[in-house]
């Protein structure tokens, strides 16, 4: 049996109330498997605006979220190839915000900011159906990541 997670930790692990919600009712889990699929299930459930709400906690990429609650910790563990990083991940980062009116989202942890200004590029020309699957996806990953690390 997987412990059960406080409501604190699993807005740590996504900001969206709906999703953490959702996940504590469903709680206890009988395995860490069973909590990581329904996390997976529940994110590629939720509605656009939700996913938003989580997004907002996400800081720019390349920028270092401020404070010492555990959500930033892992912000900043997760970005630190690419805090720092030249103009042109900043010139990127501008661009995307421009074309999708909302923070580019990548699971970077292990990723160089040469990987991360790739993929950000390769990003830009996604129309806006196939980019909210790929932020889906970027956001179920960094969630896996979080919540393996609650568990630790």
């Amino acid at each position: 049996m997987v412990r059960r997670l406080s409501t604190t930790e699993l807005l740590a692990c996504c900001a969206s109330r709906r999703w953490a919600l959702h996940m504590d009712a469903k709680a206890p889990y009988p395995d860490v498997a069973k909590l990581l699929a329904t996390s997976d299930t529940e994110l590629a459930a939720l509605a656009w605006r939700d996913v938003t709400e989580a997004l907002a906690a996400h800081p720019r990429i390349g920028s270092r979220m401020a404070g010492s609650s555990r959500e930033a910790e892992w912000s900043r563990h997760e970005q630190s190839a690419a805090v720092g990083a030249d103009a042109e991940l900043a010139a990127a980062n501008e661009d995307y915000e421009r074309k999708f009116d909302r923070v580019f989202l990548i699971s970077a942890e292990g990723l160089s900011a040469a990987e991360i200004l790739a993929d950000l590029r390769r990003r830009l020309v996604n129309n806006e159906v196939d980019e909210r699957a790929e932020v889906r996806r970027e956001l179920a990953a960094i969630v896996r990541k979080r919540l393996l690390r609650c568990l630790e």
